[in-house]
């Protein structure tokens, strides 16, 4: 069993950056105090990756307001609209809104990743919305039909991935709940099959993980297992692993094994065991293990101890440490 680790979205920030942050909008503290937080936060959550022998970095995103504003404040024709809530949780987000069919600006989003990633790329993991999770949540004005807009944002984050492989960039990570959470149908499913097609042609031998949380993933697994993807992802918080599909052979699978709604750590054992299983239904090349969903629904201390967990389980499956 090849197991890999690593954080599937952002980590929550401490109280002591929490509150540079709010000092910096009362006008109490300058930028230069709040940059220096952000640093020193930014190496806090890198060492721990390492220390826990996580197979990609990501620095925790922690200057990120959400998963949509780096995209929204960058690409060409899409304007940053109201607070929205963020599924079923007490997180908001910007609602995107697509004004005209978008497209990128050049540069733009590596100019946006966490400084330690823009260090050292081949460790990185870049975080993006799925491509039919954006669409989803964006409110639409741009004139095209639904399913060519996912089908334009999928060939957009190609080009997005395209430009970060050239600066050695290697793993990229699409958060795409709404795949379970509103399954697409017809039109809209080939569309996104067609857009992860366009992201796979970009990688150059990169690895692809698409991220679902939010909903029981089962029966969205048709669509699931046609994805040109190097694994996916589902949350075992909303997923039964019994119920998992078998397969004799199948891609990457990623299990989300911390569940980011308790601030209670998981039991290595119990986890490994439920890792086990999944092996057996599904045979997969490699398994992916991190959170179910964005840990930083959580406070700092619990989701530092949920990551621990992490490590352990790798231990008790005899999975040793990064290849």
């Amino acid at each position: 069993m090849i197991v890999r680790t690593g954080l599937t979205g952002p980590f929550p920030r401490p109280e002591a950056l929490i509150a540079a942050t709010r000092d910096l909008d009362r006008g109490r503290v300058g930028t230069e105090s709040v940059e220096e937080s952000f640093r020193a936060t930014e190496s806090e959550v890198l060492a721990l990756e390492q220390r826990l022998g996580f197979d990609t970095r990501s620095a925790g995103y922690l200057r990120w307001q959400d998963l949509f504003r780096p995209y929204a404040e960058s690409w060409e024709g899409v304007a940053v609209g109201p607070l929205t809530r963020w599924l079923e949780t007490n997180t908001f987000f910007r609602q995107p809104i697509l004004l005209e069919p978008p497209g990128r600006t050049p540069g733009a989003l590596v100019a946006r990743l966490p400084p330690p990633l823009r260090a050292a790329p081949a460790s990185a993991a870049v975080l993006f919305p799925g491509p039919y999770t954006f669409a989803e949540v964006a409110e639409n004005r741009s004139g095209e039909a639904d399913e060519a807009i996912v089908h334009r944002i999928g060939r957009i984050l190609a080009d997005e991935v395209r430009e970060l492989t050239g600066a050695g960039y290697r793993t990229f990570l699409f958060s795409d709940p709404y795949l379970v959470v509103r399954p697409p149908r017809g039109p809209t499913a080939e569309a996104v099959v067609a857009g992860y097609q366009a992201i796979r042609g970009a990688l150059n031998g990169g690895t692809s993980l698409v991220w679902t949380y939010g909903a029981d993933a089962v029966g969205a697994f048709p669509l699931l297992d046609r994805l040109p993807v190097s694994a996916v992802g589902v949350d075992l918080a909303d997923t039964d692993v019994e119920r998992l599909p078998s397969a004799t052979a199948s891609p990457g699978l990623g299990l989300g094994v911390l569940d980011p709604r308790t601030t209670l750590a998981e039991d290595p054992a119990e986890v490994a065991r439920v890792v086990r299983l999944a092996n057996e239904r599904r045979r997969p090349s490699v398994i992916w293990l991190g959170p179910g969903g964005p840990l930083d629904l959580l406070p700092w201390e619990p989701a530092t101890r949920k990551l621990h967990v992490l490590a352990a389980v790798r231990q008790a499956l005899g999975a040793g440490g990064p290849a």
